[in-house]
């Protein structure tokens, strides 16, 4: 097992798309790259804490690699805008790969290259490749978001899609 932390925009999205993912067992949303304490949703949601909205995601490295995990991640937000992602603007909200060691850091610059020679996006990826501090576990109301609201409006509209598009690339990695 290992874990990989991605921040994609809002959280509620990433931890949907991973959850469906072969080979995760966990995955957690929070807040890592900023700079105070124990950040609470109110604070991050301001943007003047430094942090990402993020998850942690614990896989078997059996069935699924880190880089594989990247595909995921690249597939199903957009790296091209910086602190956005939709409608959803500010840091929180910023493309990031927040690497534990060498390795993740030398994989996700390689697949940062590898999707710009093969020029996958029509603009510049903006995903930074940072080292990980703490990450801090967001509140109760926020993990398994989208298995606890598929009904609610942000979810339909935002989630839905993501998940669509996953299924209709890479259904042979989803559980």
């Amino acid at each position: 097992m290992d874990t990989a932390v991605l921040a994609g925009g809002c959280f509620w999205c990433t931890e949907a798309v991973f959850l469906t993912i072969k080979g995760v067992y966990k995955v957690i949303s929070g807040y890592t790259g900023g700079t105070i304490k124990n950040p609470a949703y109110r604070e991050i949601t301001t943007g003047r804490t430094g942090h990402a909205e993020a998850i942690e995601i614990t896989y078997d490295t059996a069935i699924i690699s880190y880089k594989e995990l990247l595909e995921v991640f690249f597939l199903t937000h957009d790296p091209t805008t910086l602190n956005q992602q939709g409608a959803d603007k500010g840091t929180q909200y910023r493309s990031a790969i927040f690497y534990s060691n060498v390795s993740q850091q030398e994989v996700a610059a390689e697949v940062i290259q590898e999707l710009t020679n093969t020029s996958a996006f029509d603009t510049p990826i903006v995903t930074e490749i940072t080292p990980l501090g703490v990450f801090y576990k967001a509140e109760k109301d926020h993990q398994n978001y989208y298995r606890l609201n598929t009904d609610q409006g942000y979810c339909r509209y935002v989630i839905h899609p993501k998940l669509t598009k996953l299924r209709n690339v890479l259904s042979h990695q989803l559980k």
